[in-house]
This record gives structure tokens, C-alpha cells and sequence, in this order.
């Protein structure tokens, strides 16, 4: 019933899209084939929240609990082994920045890569929290000050050892050309937890993530601890845009999440440049499609996630004043009748 189709950009829509540069992201190409005729059908003809009124999902007790094959497939929690106690990499506080040694690089396209920094023990974890992220820091021969950027990691968060990050190089961005030209042994300055959004089990009846490009790595976070613990409900719906299809990030890891969950999560692909075949979204993420896929917002406790480049928290939410003040809600969330506290912008 869930299978996948093309989610037609019609000409009347084109004209309300926003564009903007997305940086890469993850785009999976899961199983719902007929949401993208059925988004056709509701954007054309206007039909607001069409999707869910057809299908039922997002709806309370439309989706089942976890059955045995599902907790085999996402633990609720690793935990450390017995023999070895867990201890926190980072503690926050007036811990400062610590240095870690880059283990491994691994290339995921022409300007994303993927970097495995190993912790200080074998036996330790991050110690971030659900929604949380680190600081790098680096300082070149002729830099005046350092530069500072925060990053989420795409680990577990209870994996011990290491810290996976997931990083495009832009052009003349002084961290990541610095990340990608580091080779295995050189290290990197960290300092954390950040707090972000403070996550627990059934905060919400449902959240959306409207993510683009490597916007995708809180959503990726928050959507990853959801599911891996048996105990929470939450339905969660994935709005992800990219310019091109080798621009996806995390593909594998959606999709294993809406093939076991088909229920509970729903991913909605959209790239700028799609190939020749390409059979889910293509163009930008507009209101019409928001309207379409989102749950309506009087209906339950929703909450919205935002993460992406400037031109999308523009045109979707409104840009956030500093990382202390959401700044005002704007865009297409606040003209579909979200309110200020139902939007959180990463």
C-alpha cells in the first residue's frame, strides 16, 4: 500500500519554490512507492494533510508495537560489556577541548567524507545526549583566531571508542578544507556536549524532520534514538532535500529504519537535479508539499525540526537569531498554522 512513485512537480508549483543550495544529505530511496502519486493527486488539487487523512498513519494506534524481529534489529541499548566500565569522553561544564586522533577517513563522495576519531580509551563513549552536539576547533600558522564549528556525529551514542563524523568540504571554509586535507595520526580539538533539544520517550505523539542537505545529521541523531528504544512511540516523518542523487548521505540507514518501521516513519526525498529514472521528489521542498506530508498541527502533540542551509530555514521556518534564540517563527511552517513552540530550528 506504501509502495513508491514519482512525486511530480507540477508548473503551477514550481512557482512558490524557494531555492537554495543544498549541502549533501542523506536521500533513501525506501518503500513507499504510492505516496508520490498520492502527493501528486493532493498538491494539484489542493488537498492539505491528504496523505495522512488516506493512510492513517500518524494517527494514534495506527502503527503496532515492536515486535521481536524489530528489537533484534535496533537494540534499545548496547550498553558496555561487563568486564569494562563505561566512562564519558566528554563531560562539558569547564572540561575545555580535548584533543582526539583522527583513526580513519573514508571517502562518501566527491566532497563529503566520512572521519572515525578515536576516543581517548578504547572502553569510553562520547557522552553526548539526545539532541547534542561537539565543537572542533583549529588554528592554522596564519590565523589570527581559531575557527570554531559544531558538528553531530553520526555514531551511536553509545558506542565505545570512537566518534564517526560526516563532513562536506566547502570552498573556502576553513574547517572543513582543514578536516579533509588531515590524514590518520594528525589530531583535532573537541569540546562538549552542546546541548540542543533535550529528547526523551514520547515527548512528542509526532515529530517531522525537515532537513537539507547535511542538515541531516541531528535529524539523523534524534531519529536514530527513537527507534532503537523499544519503549518509544514516536511517529516520525523525514522531509530531506538534496541538489543530486550522489549527494545522499546515510541512505542505508533511513531505509533500513522505514523498512522495519513502516508504520512509524515516513521519508520524503526531494533533489535539485534528480537522474534520468529518478522516481520520488524532484525539485524543492515547498508548502504545498509540507501541507500534503506533515501532520496536521491541531490535531496532535507535533513538533517540527528544521536543519539545513540559510535559503531553507528561510523559506521554511525563519532563520534562528543565535544558537540561544530561535528568532521569530516565518516561512511555510508559521502559513500552515504551526506555532512558535511546536518549530524547533537546529
Amino acid at each position: 500500500m506504501f509502495a513508491r512513485q514519482v512525486f511530480r512537480s507540477a508548473q503551477p508549483l514550481k512557482q512558490s519554490v524557494r531555492r537554495y543550495a543544498s549541502p549533501p544529505g542523506p536521500a533513501s530511496g525506501g518503500s513507499n512507492t504510492a505516496i508520490y502519486a498520492v502527493l501528486g493527486a493532493a498538491a494539484l488539487g489542493g488537498g492539505g494533510y491528504y496523505y495522512y487523512q488516506r493512510t492513517g498513519f500518524g494517527k494514534p494506534g495506527a502503527y503496532a508495537p515492536p515486535s521481536k524481529d524489530e528489537r533484534k534489529t535496533v537494540p534499545s541499548s548496547p550498553g558496555p560489556s561487563a568486564s569494562a566500565p563505561q566512562t564519558a569522553a566528554f563531560s562539558g561544564g569547564d572540561q575545555g577541548f580535548i584533543d582526539l586522533k583522527l583513526e580513519s577517513v573514508e571517502n562518501i563522495n566527491h566532497n563529503t567524507k566520512k572521519f572515525r576519531f578515536a576516543l581517548p580509551n578504547k572502553d569510553d563513549v562520547s557522552g553526548l545526549q539526545i539532541a547534542s552536539a561537539l565543537l572542533t576547533k583549529y588554528k592554522g600558522p596564519e590565523m589570527e583566531k581559531p575557527v570554531i564549528r559544531p558538528y553531530t556525529p553520526v555514531s551511536d551514542e553509545d558506542q565505545q571508542g570512537y566518534i564517526d563524523l560526516i563532513v562536506k568540504r566547502y570552498p573556502n571554509g576553513p574547517m572543513s578544507e582543514h578536516m579533509h586535507n588531515m590524514n590518520p595520526g594528525q589530531r583535532l580539538d573537541f569540546k562538549g556536549p552542546i546541548p540542543k533539544y533535550s529528547w526523551e520517550p514520547n515527548k512528542h505523539d509526532h515529530i517531522a524532520l525537515i532537513a537539507g542537505g547535511t542538515g541531516i545529521t541531528p535529524m539523523y541523531q534524534l531519529a536514530r534514538a527513537i527507534f532503537k528504544n523499544p519503549n518509544d512511540k514516536t511517529k516520525v516523518t523525514l522531509v530531506f532535500g538534496n541538489i543530486s542523487e550522489e549527494d545522499i548521505l546515510l541512505k542505508r540507514e533511513f531505509e533500513d529504519l522505514e523498512n522495519t518501521y513502516p508504520q512509524r516513519f515516513r521519508a520524503f526525498y526531494l533533489l535539485d537535479k534528480p537522474p534520468e529514472g529518478w522516481a520520488q521528489g524532484k525539485g524543492h521542498i515547498t508548502k504545498e508539499l509540507l501541507k500534503t506530508v506533515l501532520p496536521e498541527p491541531k490535531e496532535e502533540n507535533v513538533k517540527v525540526f528544521v536543519c539545513g542551509p540559510p535559503g531553507l530555514y528561510k523559506a521554511v521556518s525563519g532563520a534562528k537569531k543565535s544558537p540561544s534564540d530561535q528568532g521569530e517563527l516565518m516561512g511555510y511552517l508559521k502559513e500552515l498554522g504551526y506555532k512558535q513552540e511546536q518549530v524547533y530550528k537546529f
